[in-house]
């Protein structure tokens, strides 16, 4: 019997800590878009990253040159910046209305225009913003890490 209310209070105590410790529906939503940006900029798919990039884009690379919009796509499609893989870890994200605060770190394999193959690890910030249902990548900086 004691293994019975035992086993039950169990489950209910990990059905909260589970339900708490989860992403909101919204912070999904927000995951979805940086998966979807993190596989648009390894295939340089331009109506894709057209559909995240906001029309106001704020692009800042860990170099300190900042892009917007149309340099970011082009960038990207051309193949001038070649993603061959990137990696994430360690993200959070944090909802604020129709804004998302998402921060994470990259590790990317990268085969730019006339350049050799190299290592790419920095850490990111990015702001999207909501625009109808979809969330948009507003501003991004990324600063290098060891």
């Amino acid at each position: 019997m004691f293994k019975n209310i035992y086993f039950f209070i169990f489950l209910f105590m990990s059905v909260i800590t589970t339900t708490s410790t989860g992403q909101s529906a919204t912070e999904k939503k927000v995951a979805e878009a940086v998966e979807n940006l993190r596989l648009a900029m390894i295939s340089g798919d331009s109506d894709a990253l057209t559909k995240l990039a906001h029309d106001s884009l704020s692009y800042g690379h860990s170099g300190g040159h900042v892009e917007g919009k149309q340099e970011f796509l082009h960038k990207l499609v051309s193949k001038q910046s070649n993603f061959l893989k990137i990696t994430l870890s360690d993200q959070t994200i944090h909802v604020v209305g129709n804004t998302a605060i998402v921060r994470h770190k990259l590790v990317a394999e990268t085969h730019d225009a006339g350049k050799e193959l190299s290592t790419v690890k920095i850490a990111i910030l990015i702001v999207f913003k909501k625009e109808k249902d979809n969330w948009q990548m507003l501003a991004r900086q990324a600063v290098k890490i060891q």
